[in-house]
């Protein structure tokens, strides 16, 4: 006879051994939640919000010292090019302005990534289950389509709210103590230009960012679906699995819950590949992101930012502080990935 188990965790070899010998208990209906429902739709944006959210805190340091750098800050372009600067830099943010220095913007940055999280794996869920319909269409293409369609649909709702967040956290001068509509006001009123409202000041860096999120969506979704393979393979099942006694959800239909440290492991993984491939196009975006701030406030456009970072460094300009987006993408995507599949079991999708 063969076990419920073993039909979830698709013949794994370590639930099939917990549950072999066991006596069946009487099968459970499992509640099946339509994709489509507004039910679901909710519950699956606040799964994506709230692992958004959590990431977010756990770098929050990092992510204000590396806007800082690829931003070019006059104050702190003396600590790029080595960690030991990091180090210094978070150091003097600390000793001007305590931990709430560390964290400045990050208000912002949460009112702006939940819903772009939330945005985005709600978006993930729904286009792949029109791309991918069955186990056949699970290829790469399709599942590096879906990430990067997400991504974009994300970008494309929540812009405005991320050039706020980088303006804040741009900010350095321990008098500075500019509130959301402070910020508003001044991107507003920085040369929009006799053609254009002041409005278009809120999307600066927004080609830059839908091109670079096609990369990095795309490649971040689809490297966490193939390290989940990787770690659900029969040969590794034992040991990156939960036992069937101990997962949240018990429908067959779902990949088997994966381990704490299976899933950390298959978001870093999806970070670092993420990371790699999109950087450059982060660097031209953060740079137009504070086009108002530096300079004569000229609207330069994605080619001329290009061109400006080339004169001015070389390839090494467009990887400045890499370290610092390895040292905080990896755990971010780690964390946000944990967070959202456990907070889907929680929720009941």
């Amino acid at each position: 006879m063969t076990s419920i188990a073993a039909q979830g965790d698709r013949g794994s070899p370590a639930s099939t051994s917990v549950d072999v010998n066991l006596p069946l208990e009487p099968r459970k209906q499992v509640k099946t939640i339509d994709k489509k429902s507004p039910e679901y739709i909710t519950r699956n944006f606040i799964a994506g919000g709230l692992a958004g959210c959590a990431a977010k805190t756990v770098v929050g340091p990092l992510d204000r010292v590396k806007i800082l750098f690829q931003a070019s800050n006059p104050q702190f372009q003396k600590y790029t090019g080595s960690w030991f600067g990091v180090v210094k830099a978070i150091r003097d943010i600390y000793s001007s302005a305590g931990t709430r220095g560390l964290f400045r913007g990050h208000s912002a940055t949460l009112v702006r990534i939940f819903p772009y999280a939330g945005v985005k794996f709600l978006a993930y869920e729904q286009v792949r289950a029109i791309i991918i319909r069955d186990a056949s269409q699970e290829t790469p293409l399709r599942r590096f389509t879906t990430g990067s369609i997400a991504g974009m649909i994300s970008v494309l709702a929540t812009y405005p709210l991320e050039v706020i967040r980088v303006r804040m956290a741009w900010e350095t001068k321990a008098h500075t103590r500019s509130s959301y509509l402070d910020i508003c006001r001044r991107i507003y009123h920085e040369n929009p230009g006799a053609s254009r409202t002041g409005i278009a000041n809120f999307f600066r860096g927004f080609t830059p960012t839908m091109w670079g999120m096609l990369p990095y969506a795309g490649s971040s979704f689809l490297a966490h679906d193939m390290a989940g393979d990787f770690m659900r393979h029969p040969s590794l099942a034992q040991y990156t699995i939960l036992p069937h006694s101990e997962r949240r959800s018990k429908d067959p239909r779902k990949p088997p819950q994966l381990k704490y440290w299976a899933e950390l492991s298959t978001g870093a993984f999806a970070g670092f590949v993420s990371q790699t491939v999109s950087y450059p196009l982060e660097v031209i975006r953060r740079r137009m992101q504070v086009g108002g701030v530096v300079g004569d406030g000229h609207r330069l456009g994605m080619v001329e930012v290009a061109r400006t970072i080339w004169r001015q460094a070389g390839v090494k300009g467009f990887y400045v502080g890499l370290g610092i987006g390895y040292a905080k993408v990896v755990p971010m995507t780690s964390v946000s990935f944990f967070a959202y599949e456990r907070a889907k079991y929680y929720l009941g999708i």
